[in-house]
């Protein structure tokens, strides 16, 4: 079959010449081979705008005579600009908080022009927290490269300074005060029970990623419903426990950057839960023979919301 293609401003790009059951990744594929600027990852694929109605997208999972494509059809080709995979912006995107929240513990004297009196309760506490934040984000490293599996490939490399603005630009404000020579300490109640939960919560982070990982084949999409430990209650609990993590750090380390970057990682958090939440409901109906969602399952807060 002859595929031809064009630009939104309906402007010829070229003909393909594709099998008759090709599929999207087909598509892709033949057009990276005549345009190898344009690979794989920077293409997305339209049917024509019929009416007026907004031009729908060709998903990667369906064939072209399945989306309506037939012989000697057209499709509109956008260039999604410059990529980066998720991998790499999630390893550089921690990479900052890991190294600039003990380096302003360590490099006191230059930063400060002082330290915190050696010994002090406020030295030791800062000690412990530096290690608590270094530690988060140190598995967040670990679990990128070895943990988790993503459904996309890449993201558009224009938004990797604004990722990596919000979490370096937090961890340094967060720091500054933090690791101040002058910072006061919590009580030791706060400190140490704030401390033990975000451990507890960091665990439970943890185990969750470690069971979605298992839901999904290497190299699929595939996706089932997690069931088991704080899966029985809500459908997003490594976000519930991410929460819980950073709550549980400012009640150790009180300081008024550290819960605005709480409020605006729970913000986000939420949005993303609800909308995950609402996705699974949608797909595990119980008809045609899938699944049926648990009902009484929450989205984010256990037997609330």
């Amino acid at each position: 079959m002859k595929i031809h293609v064009q630009s939104r401003s309906g402007k010829p790009l070229g003909t393909l010449t594709l099998p008759n059951d090709a599929d999207v990744p087909a598509l892709k594929a033949a057009y990276a081979k005549q345009t190898p600027s344009m690979y794989v990852d920077r293409q997305r694929f339209y049917l024509p705008a019929v009416g007026g109605a907004k031009p729908v997208a060709l998903g990667d999972r369906a064939t072209l005579a399945a989306a309506g494509v037939a012989d000697g059809g057209t499709v509109v080709f956008k260039d999604l600009g410059p990529q980066i995979s998720w991998k790499a912006v999630f390893v550089l995107e921690y990479l900052g908080p890991l190294l600039i929240f003990p380096a302003f513990l360590l490099g006191q004297r230059a930063i400060y022009g002082r330290v915190t009196p050696p010994g002090s309760v406020a030295a030791e506490h800062q000690v412990a927290l530096a290690l608590a934040w270094a530690l988060h984000y140190a598995k967040r490293e670990f679990e990128t490269l070895c943990v988790h599996r993503f459904s996309h490939a890449t993201m558009p490399l224009g938004n990797l300074a604004k990722n990596c603005g919000y979490y370096w630009g937090f961890a340094a404000a967060v720091a500054y005060f933090a690791m101040h020579p002058l910072y006061t300490p919590a009580s030791d109640a706060a400190y140490i029970s704030g401390l033990v939960t975000f451990y507890f919560m960091e665990a439970g982070n943890m185990w969750c990623h470690f069971k979605l990982r298992a839901l999904r084949p290497a190299g699929s999409t595939v996706r089932r419903i997690p069931m088991g430990g704080p899966f029985s209650y809500v459908s997003c609990p490594n976000y519930t426990c991410e929460i819980g993590a950073w709550v549980a750090f400012n009640v150790a380390c009180p300081t008024v950057w550290g819960w605005a970057f709480a409020a605006c990682g729970a913000a986000q958090m939420a949005v993303w839960a609800a909308g995950k939440h609402r996705n699974y409901r949608k797909e595990f109906d119980g008809k045609d023979g899938r699944p049926l969602y648990p009902r009484s399952r929450k989205a984010l807060i256990p037997f609330i919301w």
